[in-house]
């Protein structure tokens, strides 16, 4: 596991150190073609103890129609009643795009993709799943003039570790706005079959603005829905780099 660990983050710099590109897609959009680096932190409200999420959030295009995103997640939670923090996961998620075109006034581009999910968390200390996934994807996005619309559908299992069996579908929405702000709606609802079925639904809206073509910020409000929901309320803060 100490191999696995020490490559995955070692892809993660070199895919930092290729980065060149310049983009103009939002790249909020996990289906822009687009070369960015985000540095975030979201804090969750647990119920009765909380979790801060810091986390790289970042994108490489290979080519025009490959590319790899990537996760290094790094966690701090009081959830077993002492303050307990580490790296939690790292994700690197190839994606590909067979396909684009238009329908009707919508220009659209198909995707497929599989996300791989090492763990590094402590599960004694509440950190992480402490299972390594496989998660493919498929979805669309769809754009009409300043709106983009992207349905995603994921499926994650574990390859070791404890049993991991979710289906995710998941709805993204960004309306870009004036003076180059942007608005985002990002609705999941994850069926977890290996649990009674449960659904921990979120949704999660996002403002953002880029001050320069390659600088920018946003600020993310959160919600858990239903009685399953993975946390009550959350926020965060993220600024994005293109390249």
């Amino acid at each position: 596991m100490g191999n696995l660990r020490r490559t995955a983050i070692a892809l993660l710099f070199v895919m930092l150190a290729v980065s060149n590109a310049s983009a103009s897609e939002n790249a909020s959009n996990p289906l822009a073609a687009v070369n960015n680096l985000d540095l975030r932190g979201q804090y969750f409200d647990l119920g009765g103890s909380d979790r801060i999420d810091f986390f790289a959030d970042g994108a490489y295009m290979a080519t025009e129609k490959l590319k790899l995103k990537y996760e290094l997640h790094y966690w701090n939670t009081d959830v077993t009643g002492t303050s307990e923090y580490g790296l939690e996961s790292f994700h690197f998620k190839p994606i590909y795009f067979p396909t684009q075109g238009k329908m009707g006034a919508w220009v659209y581009k198909a995707a497929v993709g599989l996300e791989w999910i090492a763990s590094f968390g402590d599960e004694d200390k509440g950190i992480g799943s402490g299972a390594d996934q496989l998660a493919p994807l498929a979805g669309m996005a769809f754009v009409r003039d300043n709106l983009v619309l992207v349905p995603l559908v994921q499926h994650y299992t574990e390859y070791s570790g404890p049993d991991v069996n979710l289906t995710a579908f998941r709805l993204i929405a960004i309306q870009s706005l004036a003076n180059a702000f942007w608005a985002k709606l990002d609705a999941k609802i994850p069926v977890d079959w290996e649990n009674d079925n449960a659904i921990p639904a979120t949704a999660e809206v996002q403002l953002g603005k880029m001050f320069t073509p390659k600088l920018g910020a946003y600020v993310d409000g959160l919600v858990g829905i239903g009685t399953d929901r993975p946390y009550d309320w959350g926020l965060g803060l993220g600024v994005r780099m293109n390249f």
